[in-house]
């Protein structure tokens, strides 16, 4: 019997806007230790140069839904911090 053995799970990550320009990138592929959730990634993001500019609590998407920092993480998924919109 094949057992397979998740290591971790790979998203791709967006950043729009301020996010991007404090974090000097507009898009980045990160690999977290399953089982993941959007947290981890905002941990993640945190830990890079600028990460420490961003909001405690950023909206979040995944796979373009609105999702809080508790939501699990499939390999592939895309996730994009929002910076705040103006504008009704």
């Amino acid at each position: 019997m094949a057992v397979e053995l998740s290591s971790g799970v790979t998203v791709r990550v967006l950043l729009f806007a301020s996010y991007a320009d404090r974090l000097g990138l507009e898009s980045i592929a990160l690999t977290l230790p399953a089982p993941a959730s959007v947290g981890a990634v905002l941990e993640r993001l945190r830990a890079l140069p600028g990460g420490d500019q961003l909001p405690a609590r950023p909206l979040c998407a995944r796979n373009l839904a609105h999702v809080g920092a508790d939501e699990p993480l499939e390999a592939g998924d895309e996730i994009a911090i929002l910076p705040p919109l103006a504008g009704g």
